[in-house]
């Protein structure tokens, strides 16, 4: 069984952004720039802004964050997203979910300029992806798809078990594991919660990928020998014995699993370090503005 390290593999990553960085303060290019906006209390939610502003910091971004209280209306973030749109200093933005109640998750998406939809979420990026486009691929799909191609996982013809169909995570992987790329060329069947007997599907599968968001979930007898895990899940589990009051759970049941994978990734440390190295790259490519140019025209 070997670990799929998600923590090493975007630290690997971080050094070759910095680098990308430095290329470009020695040519006197715009230095990269994320904003993230961040309403309510939330503490995960918290954590996880504030990691990516010490990330950015690493690679040597600059990074603005902007904190709203929950009681703010739709109307405000909304022209506070503009706001940040029609500010030529910053490449990327992205509005931390969740967003309280009142607020629309979908209008605040399409208010960002999808050029500077560095989440992937927007439909002109989700569209591209589809399509085969160049685009920002949502952090952790692309994070995911990231861990399996530098560990030279084979995917080309094998199966693929996605249990999950967010638009965040199972969606977009069902749909970058099936196409013709490497990784990819997967035949691919996507689980969720109206699925039969979803360990039928799991028995026979090469790649798992668990993004669901239920702790323990997956066991030892839904897993074939020599299968690939990939775990999305990550859920506070109370455990009084933890100094902060909780443990940090997947969506699998590690130790029972991960004897019978070729590989498997930890939680923490797998997927969610990936997440956060993705939303990096997706920034330094929008600070390019490689995507959204138009194509030259041949005279």
């Amino acid at each position: 069984m070997t670990l799929l390290d998600g923590k090493k593999t975007s630290e690997q990553i971080k050094l070759e952004i910095a680098r990308e960085v430095e290329k470009i303060k020695s040519l006197g290019g715009k230095i990269p720039h994320l904003a993230a906006v961040l309403v309510g209390e939330d503490g995960a939610s918290q954590t996880y802004v504030n990691s990516k502003v010490k990330d950015c910091e690493q690679v040597g971004f600059g990074s603005t964050l902007v904190r709203m209280d929950a009681s703010t209306s739709e109307e405000d973030l909304l022209n506070h997203v503009q706001e940040i749109n029609d500010n030529d200093e910053i490449d990327g933005i992205i509005v931390q979910l969740p967003l309280p109640d009142h607020i629309s998750v979908q209008k605040v998406t399409e208010r960002i300029r999808p050029e500077k939809d560095v989440d992937g979420f927007h439909p002109v990026n989700v569209g591209r992806m589809v399509k085969g486009l160049p685009a920002y691929i949502a952090a952790t799909p692309y994070g995911i798809m990231q861990l399996i191609e530098r560990y030279q996982i084979e995917t080309s013809g094998k199966h693929c078990v996605i249990i999950g169909r967010s638009d965040i995570v199972g969606t977009p992987m069902n749909i970058l594991m099936s196409r013709k790329a490497n990784p990819g060329n997967c035949t691919v069947t996507l689980c969720h919660s109206r699925t039969p007997d979803i360990k039928a599907h799991t028995l026979q599968a090469d790649i798992i990928i668990a993004a669901l968001g239920m702790p323990g979930f997956l066991t030892e007898d839904m897993v074939k020998p020599g299968a690939v895990v990939v775990d999305v899940g990550i859920t506070r589990v109370p455990d009084a014995t933890k100094k902060r009051g909780y443990a940090l759970k997947g969506d699998v049941e590690f130790e029972g699993v991960a004897p019978k994978c070729s590989y498997i990734t930890p939680v923490p440390g797998g997927v969610g370090p990936m997440t956060r190295a993705a939303l990096l790259w997706n920034t330094l490519q929008a600070a390019k503005r490689s995507f959204y140019q138009p194509a030259p025209v041949d005279s």
